[in-house]
Formats: structure tokens, sequence, C-alpha cells
């Protein structure tokens, strides 16, 4: 039974929020709650969600796809990879390598002593040594997102994710021309295959770098901040569909995009980079839902659970292995060598996507007991996907933590979030009565820094501000001074903070009013004035403590 897309949308969205508060609550990553969700209400679990829906859903899961893919390259600066291109290289090529390797020796193994057959031992090995060398940047960057990680190990994982999936299809294309030249004789399948990866990697970033070229031209003409999100939503759903249309690789094409906006309009995008991925949260949610949604092994034989046991166990030592080689052999820090292999365990779309393909290629070939190659594939890589997904998110956050790069990549937004106006409010200036002369609010102007001084009646309630900028039409005439009132050149009383009110929202109200400090209140009842909070202390206050204040993971948690 079906219940309908946006019945779908909301169930997975909400339930998706509900599963990452619980498991973040017991100290796990929220990706790992979105996907057990998924799983419940699946095909695995309680089979709300039907392969149908999932289907139908699949544009907007794409559409996630290449938005994860736009940031991940929004993450790759220039500079960067100038700097550790060396170690990048080495890491990627030998932690790929090295678990192409392992699953492919114990695959072929097992299917061997299945089958008997040599030939069709050493493709089914391959094929799976070569889906095994992929990445899964979504959840991966879920993790390094959540947790604010900064540092070597993170600065590496992210470029070896974002570059895993070309030496992924490379090793594919290789593996499946091999395989069918040893179990259909076709001699041409490996440089047909070769032929055809290259070209969908070359036309990938052709299609990427278009796309960003378009993106930062208009973005030259658009300065509102909004207008230039709708617009770069706009652009990632048209590249997303023509790579579809074109059967292009979504991440590449995206990654592309944002790899040459963030090193050709660093200021620029920085700003819209952070607003998409705010923008973007309930397509992660729904991403990651609809990804358990879609995992069910319950038809699986029960004997493949030993191959999936060996795959899990030959790709984990191979990413550990091949990280610790690269990263010594690069000349890498010890946090690199010795921790970033265990961030590099999640498995997603990329490996399914592969397998599905593998199959169609692999077709019409039995391996007993009625279980073509193709179906096993299929399988065995959905099986490890599911084990992947569960237990690759909280590996990626120890990594981080026994590094110790989590939280902090904090930002001034996350100190503001955690902080109330009480909390830096210095200013508690008495205010100017009604009745005041001009000589005694010159005075006041005289002796205080501020440019500006509430002003109140005689129960002491704010009726209106006295700013210094009121005053200069009289300044000039000293006469004046003592005869008129206050409440003569006060100006009309409209936006005020209170001491409760979150510091975040009072820079956005200084901001929408273009100022430079605001009253605050004591609260919204009384009306009574506490003092005058100013941009220049909440920013002194909010730097200093972004540099000496509490630590990170209270603040990331409070705000």
């Amino acid at each position: 039974m079906s219940f309908g897309t946006l019945t779908v949308l909301g169930l997975a969205v909400f339930g998706g929020l509900i599963g990452a508060a619980l498991f973040q609550k017991i100290r796990f990553p929220q990706v790992v709650g979105y996907i057990i969700i998924g799983l419940l209400i699946g095909s695995t679990g309680f089979g709300l969600v039907t392969p149908a829906d999932v289907e139908t859903l699949k544009p907007l899961n794409m559409f996630a796809l290449g938005i994860i893919g736009f940031l991940v390259g929004g993450e790759l600066k220039l500079e960067i990879f100038r700097k550790y291109a060396k170690q990048f290289t080495a890491i990627l090529m030998l932690e790929g390598c090295a678990a192409f390797l392992l699953v492919g020796a114990t695959v072929s193994a097992v299917t061997f002593l299945l089958t008997k057959n040599f030939n069709l031992s050493l493709a089914t090995g391959i094929i799976f040594g070569a889906i095994a060398s992929a990445t899964d940047p979504a959840s991966t960057m879920d993790v390094i997102w959540e947790y604010r990680a900064a540092g070597p190990v993170t600065t590496a994982t992210v470029a070896v994710i974002a570059l895993d999936d070309a030496l992924a299809m490379t090793l594919y294309g290789l593996g499946t021309g091999f395989s069918r030249m040893l179990t259909a004789g076709d001699s041409s399948g490996i440089l047909s295959s070769l032929f055809q990866v290259f070209s969908e990697l070359g036309s990938s970033l052709l299609a990427g770098a278009a796309a960003a070229g378009l993106l930062i031209l208009f973005l030259k003409w658009i300065r509102q901040a909004e207008r230039a999100v709708a617009l770069t939503v706009g652009l990632l759903l048209f590249s997303i569909g023509m790579a579809l249309y074109l059967k292009l690789d979504v991440i590449l094409v995206t990654m592309t995009m944002g790899f040459i906006l963030v090193n050709l309009l660093p200021r620029r995008s920085d700003a819209l980079l952070s607003m998409l991925r705010n923008f973007a949260i309930p397509l992660y949610v729904l991403f990651f839902v609809l990804v358990g949604a879609k995992i069910n092994v319950s038809q699986m034989p029960g004997w493949l659970w030993w191959i999936v046991i060996l795959y899990v166990l030959g790709r984990n030592i191979g990413k550990i292995a091949g990280c610790w080689m690269g990263a010594k052999i690069s000349g890498a820090p010890e946090t690199v060598c010795r921790y970033m292999g265990l961030g590099l365990f999640a498995q997603g779309g990329v490996a399914i996507g592969l397998s599905i393909v593998a199959g169609e290629y692999l077709t019409g070939i039995h391996l007993g007991n009625g279980l073509l190659l193709s179906d096993m594939i299929v399988y065995v890589v959905t099986a490890t996907t599911l084990v992947f997904q569960l237990s690759g998110p909280p590996m990626v956050k120890l990594a981080l933590k026994l590094s110790g790069e989590t939280f902090r990549n904090i930002t001034e937004e996350d100190i503001m979030n955690q902080l109330k106006v009480a909390d830096v409010m210095k200013n508690k200036t008495a205010p100017c009565p009604e009745g005041s002369s001009i000589a005694q609010a010159v005075a006041y102007f005289t002796e205080s820094e501020l440019s500006l001084c509430p002003v109140v009646n005689a129960d002491g309630k704010v009726t209106g501000l006295l700013s210094f900028d009121s005053l200069k039409a009289i300044l000039s005439d000293r006469d004046m001074w003592d005869w008129i009132l206050v409440a003569d050149v006060m100006e009309p009383f409209r936006e005020y903070v209170t001491l409760s009110t979150p510091l975040r929202t009072a820079d956005d109200k200084l901001n929408q009013i273009q100022a430079d400090a605001i009253v605050v209140m004591e609260d919204e009842n009384s009306m009574t004035p506490a003092g005058i909070l100013t941009r220049r202390e909440l920013l002194r206050e909010v730097r200093s403590r972004l540099l000496h204040g509490e630590p990170k993971e209270q603040i990331v948690q409070q705000g």
C-alpha cells in the first residue's frame, strides 16, 4: 500500500529528524539515525515506504546527491591541493588499490571453492574489488559537518573521497572489461570499457566546468544573497538533469562546479555555500532515509553472508593499510597515518550503482544453486552497503575524535547561537528623562562613547530614542540648549531587544535596521531600559570567546 508522495516525504523527513535526535543522544552520528528510520519504514522493516515510492522520489534523491557533490567541491581549495598533492595522490591510489586487491582475492577464492571455475571466480573477484574501492562522500561529509571537524585528517579525507569516484570508476572499467574477456571471451572488453569510463569522466568534468562558468557569470550580476542561492539551486537542478540525460556522473559534475566556484570566487562562495548547506538540510534527511528504505536483503541466500563478511573485512583492512602506507610514503602527519583509514569505511550510492551496471554487463552467467552472477553482485553490495552505512559514520567520528579534530571548525555564528544579549552587553547606561534639557543631553553624549540613548517618561518606561545625529541640527545654537527639551527632538521608538534575546537575533536586528547600536530592555513586559548593545562590543565579545572561550564541543551542543 502506498500513502502518496507527500505523505512519504513528510514521514521520511519527520521520522529522520527524530531518529537523528535519538542517536545523537547516545553519541552516534545523526546520519545513522536517518538510515535506521529508513530501514524501519522501508522494505526491510514495516514496508510503509515501498520500492515504487523510492523510485518516485529518485529525482529528489539525485538533487540531494548533486548538492552534496557541489558542497564537497566547495571544500577543495586549490592551495591545499598544491601543498598536499603528493600526500593525497599516494593515499588515494594505495587505499583504493589495497581494498581492490584484498576484496578481489578473498571473493575470488570463496567463489572458486563454490564453482570450481577459475575464470568465473577471478571475474567475480575483480568486479567486487573494483566496487570495494569506492567511498561514499555523502555520509562521510555529513559527519565531518556535524562535528565541525578541521585539521590534517579532515583535509585529506575530503580530498580523497572527492577523487575516489574517479579511481573507482577507472578500476571498475578495467574490471568489467577483464571480466567480460574471462567469461565471454570478448578480448575487446577492456579497451571498450576503459574508453567508455574515460569518456564519462571527461564529459562529466567538462559539463561541470561549463555549468560553473555560467554560475560565475550570473553571480557577477546578482548581488542579493537570496537570489544568488535561487540561481545556484536552479543551475544545479539543470546540471543534474542534463547529467542524468547524458548518463554522466552527477557527483563529478556538481563537484567540479563547486571546486571551480570556490577557487575563482572565494569570498562570494563562502556565504553562498553556507546558505546552501542550511537550505539543503531537509534534502539530506530525505536522502539518507531513502537510502535505508531501499535496502532490502531479505531474499538473499544465507551462504552469501560469508562473502559479505569477507568483503567487509577485506575492504576495511585494505582502506586502513592503504591509507597508512600512502601517508607514510608521502610524509603525511602521524595522525593521518594512524586514523584516516577509519574514516573511509562508508559505502553508498556509487557502489550500488556500479553493482547494478555490472549486473547488466554480466548477464546470463550462472554460479550454481540457481543464482546468477548479476544477482550475487547486487545482493552482496546491497548487504555490505547496509553494514557500511551503519558502521561507517561512527568510524568517521572515531577517526576525527582520535585525531583531535572534532569541533575545531567553529564560526562566529556558532558563538552567537550560544549567547544571549545579557552575556555580552556592558553598556548599562542611565536613560534620559523626557523633561531633560538639550544641555543635559549634550553632557551625556560628551561623557559617553555611545551615540544612542533611550528616553523615558516619569514612570521609567521608554518612549523614544535620542541619538547624536538627532542633535546635530541644534548643536550650533547654544542659546537653544537650555529651553528645548529632549522630548522635542527624540526619535520614535521602534526596535529593541531584551536581555534574554539570543545574540544571533540581536545581530540580525542590527543588520535589519542598519544601525551600530540598539536599546536593550529588561524584559518584554516592563519596557524598562537595561542599556545599549553596540555592534562593536558584540563582535569583540564573540571573537574573544572564539579564541579563548568555552570548550568548542559545548559551544556547538548549546548552539
